[in-house]
């Protein structure tokens, strides 16, 4: 990959990853959050493997696969899961990327203790202000009252960003030599599983054929489950797990704004501001050395 393109990819994936938040909610009408899930997975399953298999990809080792499995389970069954289930319970858009975009923080800490992975003064110092940005999206939607909250809702949005954490510390610390197709792939068929099975003791409601759930389906198949998630396994293949996490910092508040746009979701001022603070965040964080 070129220099530009590779300094490109984090905020193609920034901008790429927010819409998730708003598939989530399209996606949530007309299907079972769970159901939604396993067949979206299960799809880009089959769509890695049948592009890894036809390119001759390498293949994964057995410890390879296994760990891809429980990064998996973390990133996408416990993560997603965990999202799409607050927002079917009445959670705003919005506040669930704001929610979901706080485990940089824990993910910075965690990698510090366990991988062993230093960040520089002014990379505290970014996700410090990535942090402080999201608060300030957090406040301007306190402020609009647009906020109904249940305590379901919140433990979901809660749980999913431990996953996200625990899968991408996995990740960085048994991925890097794994094979970015078949290991995607292999991340997908577990989740898709996992998550069938959640669906059966959740009693989803099953996943109704009408042209909003299919487009949301496609996008997040082809644009979250396939475009973006390879892109961020590429970073973390080449980046800190602190630094490729920070990127989330970005994506609530750009939620916020889509979600604004799309539903009528009141943004205010703060918004905008948290947004520019969280853009300097992750600006600090990504800097190279010198």
């Amino acid at each position: 990959m070129s220099t530009g393109a590779a300094a490109a990819a984090p905020w193609l994936f920034v901008v790429l990853w927010s819409t998730g938040f708003v598939v989530a909610r399209y996606g949530t009408e007309d299907a079972g959050p769970l159901t939604f899930l396993a067949i979206r997975l299960a799809i880009a399953a089959l769509v890695l493997g049948g592009i890894a298999a036809a390119t001759g990809s390498e293949r994964p080792t057995r410890r390879q696969a296994v760990a891809a499995g429980v990064s998996g389970l973390g990133m996408h069954a416990v993560y997603l899961g965990g999202v799409f289930l607050a927002i079917s319970w009445g959670m705003p858009s919005g506040i669930g990327a704001l929610i979901a975009g706080l485990h940089p923080v824990i993910t910075a800490v965690a990698a510090r203790w366990l991988l062993h992975e230093r960040l520089r003064r002014v990379q505290w110092a970014g996700v410090a202000l990535g942090f402080a940005g999201v608060i300030v999206v957090v406040v301007d939607r306190l402020l609009a009252k647009s906020v109904g909250l249940t305590l379901g809702a919140l433990l979901a949005a809660g749980l999913s960003v431990l996953g996200m954490s625990a899968g991408t510390l996995v990740q960085r610390r048994h991925g890097n030599s794994t094979p970015l197709l078949w290991g995607t792939a292999t991340q997908y068929l577990v989740s898709s599983v996992a998550l069938g099975l959640a669906a059966t003791l959740h009693a989803d409601e099953g996943f109704t054929p009408t042209a909003r759930s299919l487009f949301a389906l496609a996008w997040a198949v082809v644009v979250l489950s396939i475009a973006a998630v390879l892109i961020m396994l590429w970073l973390l293949q080449r980046e800190a797990a602190a630094k490729v996490s920070s990127l989330f910092f970005l994506t609530p508040a750009l939620s916020a704004i889509e979600g604004a746009i799309l539903f009528g979701e009141q943004l205010g001022p703060l918004a905008l501001i948290g947004l520019a603070i969280a853009l300097a965040g992750v600006a600090l964080t990504l800097r190279p050395a010198r």
